[in-house]
């Protein structure tokens, strides 16, 4: 055979940008061989005729760390034509972490990744086949995945594993400084695409601590980092995020660090971003000093809590009158949702405000009254931020921007933002027509790669790993959120099926097709770790 695989008279986007042309693309050995015109018999064949044949996409943040370690197939983004991901964002993974840390770090990750303890409990094991950062890669090399993975090395778990607990109250010393710069070191020897830190408000650790990265001193972060001179992303650049307008104020900052030559680049979405939540595990509202004792409480004192009128209040005065450029000044009961409430069915889709308009009542009294008449099972789910698309039009089209803050793998009960492909496809590029397709197909595909330094993927071109999406531009889309229990323990998340995605292909293998899996998760997978931003030849 001339080729293992052609894919044949698409209309061939590249990922480029360039306008897409008709033609064929050819596979063999994992490589693209041929892109125009491929002639010669192949062992299989995909029809992509009025269909777009594009580069796989790239997910630049994910948190499957822990997930990869019971699924291999690393859904939903192969749904959603992903065919890269990156791991390890916001300075949070599992890896390096000595063995009496390990429920140190699945309650970090239940906390502020808003995963579940039962499920990472039952999915990672008592005995995880890793300690060290390179260990953990070779856990995941040896495993097998259906995508391509990358994984950034994560402060949080570096911290703890030099410092212990104490990582979550104080600054390092001179000498743990050198000791987690010897572990940065091995681990980017490893094979680490990058570092990954955090020093936002909202991530709030185990017991209501901070996690250990925020305890940081800039020093300790610039000794870590080493000013290598290589791009530095930051999560997220949203609409509305600071009230009104203050995305304009951020990317005036960000323009400014570029014209000094710097390599900044903010990461955008497309999606408003939706929040459902539960007042048991209140993480939109936990950077807020009054709900400091709720983060330490256990379940009844949650409940204590909740009903106290002095908290009430505090609560109120703190959501009502925010500080200026507090990340909870933009939150509105407006934009809140009941999304379940089984004592009045009529309630769900309605807004808190309406609700508690109606009957004369704060909204945050509402809330609470729904939250414990139910034990706190009551969902609600609100519009964070990027809920004005005008605005995020603003920053979808800013070219020192990329796309990401999937947030694949985490907050899975809360958000699916995995998504994130196939809605740009389908509300931005085909309804809105504010995007042309091959600038969106850019924007998933050369461009992260671009960033994160995934040298051999996001184009289609000779010699590049052969990572293809096929897609019918007339359908392909996301469908609306749906809860399943299909995480290990039973627990619950959030998914969104996709419609018009033809075929997924990673390094030459047909991965999905028709919507549906077309290789076995038990079986031989062909997904590469991607050791620097790629994969290692066949020979090492």
């Amino acid at each position: 055979m001339d080729f293992d695989l052609v894919v044949r008279g698409g209309t061939i986007v590249d990922g480029t940008g360039r306008p897409g042309v008709r033609g064929d693309v050819g596979m063999r050995d994992g490589r693209i061989v041929a892109v125009g015109e491929a002639k010669g018999s192949a062992a299989q064949t995909v029809d992509a005729g009025g269909l777009v044949v594009a580069p796989g996409f790239i997910d630049v943040h994910t948190h499957y760390d822990a997930q990869v370690m019971w699924d291999r197939m690393l859904t939903i983004s192969p749904w959603h034509g992903v065919t890269t991901v990156v791991m390890g964002n916001c300075g949070f993974g599992v890896a390096p972490t000595r063995p009496d840390h390990r429920g140190l770090i699945m309650r970090t990750l239940e906390k502020v990744e808003g995963m579940s303890l039962a499920a990472l409990e039952a999915g990672l094991g008592e005995k995880w086949p890793f300690e060290t950062f390179p260990e953990y890669l070779d856990a995941v090399e040896r495993r097998g995945t259906a995508l391509n993975v990358a994984v950034l090395l994560g402060h949080t778990p570096l911290r703890l594993y030099v410092m212990g607990e104490e990582a979550t109250e104080r600054a390092a010393t001179g000498d743990e400084i050198a000791r987690m710069r010897a572990l940065v070191r091995e681990a980017i020897d490893a094979g680490a695409i990058g570092f990954a830190t955090s020093k936002a408000s909202t991530h709030i650790g185990y017991a209501g601590k901070p996690v250990p990265s925020r305890a940081a001193q800039f020093a300790e972060i610039e000794a870590l980092a080493r000013s290598t001179g290589r791009p530095v992303t930051w999560t997220a650049l949203l609409a509305g995020m600071m009230g009104p307008g203050s995305h304009r104020e951020l990317l005036e900052k960000s323009r400014a660090l570029i014209k000094q030559g710097l390599q900044v680049v903010p990461q955008v979405t497309c999606r408003t971003l939706n929040f459902e939540f539960q007042f048991k595990e209140p993480f939109i509202f936990e950077s807020m000093s009054v709900f400091k004792p709720i983060s330490v409480a256990d379940f009844a004192g949650k409940l204590r809590l909740y009903g106290d009128p002095d908290f009430r209040r505090a609560f109120k005065e703190s959501f009502d009158r925010p500080k200026k450029g507090a990340v909870f000044a933009g939150l509105s009961w407006a934009r809140t949702w009941i999304s379940w409430y089984p004592p009045d069915p009529s309630l769900e889709e309605r807004t808190v405000d309406e609700v508690a308009a109606e009957r004369g009542v704060h909204p945050i009294d509402l809330a609470l009254d729904l939250a414990l008449s139910t034990n706190l099972d009551a969902r609600f789910r609100m519009a964070v931020f990027n809920h004005d698309e005008a605005d995020v039009a603003e920053l979808l089209a800013e070219p020192g921007a990329v796309l990401g803050l999937s947030d694949a793998g985490a907050h899975a009960s809360q958000l699916c933002d995995a998504c994130f492909s196939t809605y740009l496809l389908s509300r931005w590029v085909r309804e809105k027509q504010a995007i042309a397709l091959p600038e969106a197909i850019r924007m998933l595909t050369s461009r992260p790669a671009e960033v994160f330094g995934i040298t051999d993927r996001g184009r289609l071109a000779p010699g590049l790993a052969a990572d293809v999406v096929v897609f019918d531009p007339a359908t392909v889309g996301a469908s609306k959120l749906r809860r399943v229990h299909d995480l290990p323990a039973g627990a619950d998340r959030l998914v969104a099926d996709a419609s018009g995605i033809e075929a997924v292909i990673v390094n030459g293998t047909i991965v999905r097709r028709g919507g549906r899996d077309a290789v076995a998760a038990d079986g031989a997978l062909p997904g590469a770790l991607l050791r620097n931003g790629r994969a290692r030849a066949a020979s090492q």
